[in-house]
């Protein structure tokens, strides 16, 4: 044991909307119909989230500067969330970088990914792959996107301007994802959410563990731990610990970041109790590698330059 961690924080992972701009349809289907999808019930959340309300969860946690990652836009609409974003207060670092949402299959990727890349808060792109049978617990139209031809045409244009590609899936899937970061080695996927372990089965953790790994063995991948709690729902420090724990096996605290996806993760749990549980499982790793978890590499990652206190005593030691 070597203390916890209590250094300044980087969220890289969390949504923000206003309900009255009408520009989130599945926040929308679910106002009017009272559907759910795979978190349960959305309706704690069918409310506008901004950055006060972000600001007064995250309060006790020392964020510093956060990554806004696409919140369902509607495709309808495109570039205009990052738009959007600029409009906004965002003095206290909060939405400091963004990850933006395209489909990159649509006719006008390419147009479309050169423009938000032109922006200089965009640092990444998600377009969401999580395809279930069961359309409920389905993110994305159809399966297999990733072995698409456009869809990858898409993603090789990406790539060419710097943007870092948020990859998010269910486990079932990350054979086709291990295939896609071998044939781009010179693009950097963050997958998001731990790698969604949703079948809590013994066979589904199963498949959820030898992927990881799998994809843990690929330099060009890093790794989000965050939002554990959707997949469950009745968590304790001893259910999650063996889930982080096989995070940080598969990917080490160099290519892992903690992040909060906030306000979906507040369904199951609130902003403290989910960094106390990450702070307490990071406390058997040194004080560096909990750095790297909590700041330096979401710092890395996307490319947001803020100044780490330890490197400044770092240099007045020298």
């Amino acid at each position: 044991m070597t203390g916890r961690y209590d250094g300044p924080v980087i969220d890289p992972h969390h949504h923000l909307w206003d309900l009255g701009l009408q520009r989130h349809p599945w926040l929308h289907k679910a106002r009017v119909s009272g559907e759910g999808m795979v978190f349960g019930s959305l309706a704690p959340i069918l409310r506008d989230y901004g950055i006060d309300d972000y600001r007064a969860d995250a309060a006790r946690q020392n964020v510093v500067a956060t990554v806004h990652v696409e919140a369902g836009w509607s495709a309808a609409y495109p570039l205009e969330e990052s738009r959007w974003l600029d409009g906004l207060d965002r003095g206290s670092g909060v939405a400091h970088r963004y990850i933006a949402g395209i489909d990159l299959d649509r006719p006008d990727a390419l147009r479309l990914l050169e423009a938000e890349a032109e922006h200089p808060n965009v640092v990444g792109i998600r377009d969401i792959l999580s395809w279930h049978p069961d359309v409920a617990k389905s993110f994305a139209s159809r399966p297999d996107r990733m072995s698409d031809p456009a869809w990858r045409a898409g993603l090789a244009h990406a790539t060419r301007l710097g943007l870092v590609f948020d990859l998010m899936l269910y486990p079932w899937q990350m054979g086709e994802a291990l295939e896609l970061a071998r044939a781009f080695p010179q693009t950097l996927f963050v997958l998001n959410h731990g790698g969604s372990p949703a079948d809590r089965t013994q066979e589904g953790m199963a498949l959820w563990r030898r992927g990881l790994r799998a994809l843990g063995r690929e330099p060009n991948v890093r790794l989000k731990i965050s939002d554990l709690v959707a997949y469950d729902n009745d968590w304790t420090l001893e259910s999650l610990r063996p889930v982080i724990e096989h995070c940080l096996e598969c990917f080490g605290p160099e290519r892992s970041m903690f992040a909060s996806d906030f306000p979906v993760a507040g369904l199951h749990a609130s902003f403290d109790e989910i960094y106390e549980i990450f702070r307490t499982v990071a406390s058997q790793f040194s004080l560096d590698e909990q750095r790297a978890l909590f700041f330096a590499t979401a710092n890395d990652t996307y490319r947001l330059g803020i100044a780490d206190p330890a490197d400044a005593r770092r240099d007045c030691l020298v």
